[in-house]
């Protein structure tokens, strides 16, 4: 799912290319896209854009008339720039926006459709969509403590909730955590001033980190591989490739459509985190080492 990184991007580069033109025509090629009613999506024809914005993951574009188009892309939701009068062929492409040089396509992979869109009138019905999280980047350590301690959660579930954080999700939270030193299943509240002081500053960081690698890699383009697994991330998306900071097996737990990454000698004081299916199953021979992890492995092979 695409994250604040990712979503910054998008919106630069959206602005660059379609600010101030008008939107010609809309090609909806699948009904279930738009979950709203009233107004219509043709209402969008013939309106000139007046800007872009964020709320939390979704992307909102600002058309003349207080107008407002609200994508959220969920996971496998992406924008692709096309020539003017792209054919929006295959079952991926759910619909067309035409401008005077280009057509942006909106895709979805897979069979599941999740990506949405809403037409609302009137930018104080852009509210329902707030979940509420604070925006990390220029938030003070104040209201980041506030926000992050307002519930008894583990790190990996506290980052991840929009009413808490906005933008974060499973990508950058692993990357957040490991560049903080943290384990994600450690609760908010026992974290001591230090460490919350820490994962502040790691959050903002990590987060403007990747906002401008990603602008750099899209440079006056557009976002077309827009992933949450990246080669020269430090946890995600790397389970037993070496962390990069002490070299020790990045290790992983999975659970629903999500994953948990992180390195135990740099996170968890070199203890591995029972994975929740496995545990249940080994129960006391569940390994609490990476050393009782090896000797596992070696006496499955044999």
């Amino acid at each position: 799912m695409p994250e604040l990184p990712d979503v910054a991007v998008y919106i630069e580069r959206l602005s660059a290319l379609f600010g101030g033109q008008v939107l010609e025509n809309t090609r909806l090629k699948s009904p279930f896209l738009v979950r709203s009613f009233e107004p219509p999506l043709e209402a969008a024809r013939g309106r000139s854009v007046t800007g872009f914005r964020r709320i939390g993951k979704r992307i909102v574009f600002e058309l003349s008339g207080d107008l407002f188009l609200v994508f959220h892309l969920m996971i496998a939701g992406r924008f692709h720039l096309k020539p003017k009068g792209d054919k929006l062929a295959g079952k991926q492409s759910l619909l067309g926006l035409d401008f005077a040089e280009h057509t942006l396509v909106l895709t979805e992979a897979g069979s599941k459709r999740r990506a949405s869109l809403f037409v609302v009138q009137g930018a104080a019905s852009l509210v329902e969509f707030s979940r509420g999280g604070l925006e990390v980047l220029g938030s003070s350590l104040p209201a980041f403590r506030e926000a992050l301690l307002l519930e008894n959660r583990t790190l990996k579930r506290a980052l991840t909730d929009p009413r808490l954080f906005s933008g974060i999700g499973n990508a950058y939270s692993d990357e957040i955590l490991h560049a903080a030193r943290l384990s994600p299943v450690k609760l908010t509240r026992s974290l001591a001033d230090t460490e919350i002081a820490r994962l502040h500053a790691q959050t903002g960081a990590v987060l403007e980190l990747w906002t401008e690698r990603l602008r750099n890699d899209v440079g006056t383009g557009f976002p077309e591989k827009v992933t949450a697994f990246r080669p020269d991330m430090a946890v995600h998306g790397r389970f037993q490739k070496p962390c990069p900071v002490c070299g020790t097996p990045v290790q992983r737990i999975e659970y629903a459509s999500n994953e948990l990454n992180y390195c135990p000698t740099c996170q968890t004081g070199g203890k591995l985190l029972a994975d929740r299916g496995l545990s249940r199953l080994l129960k006391s021979d569940w390994p609490k080492t990476l050393e009782e992890l090896e000797e596992f492995k070696a006496a499955r092979r044999e």
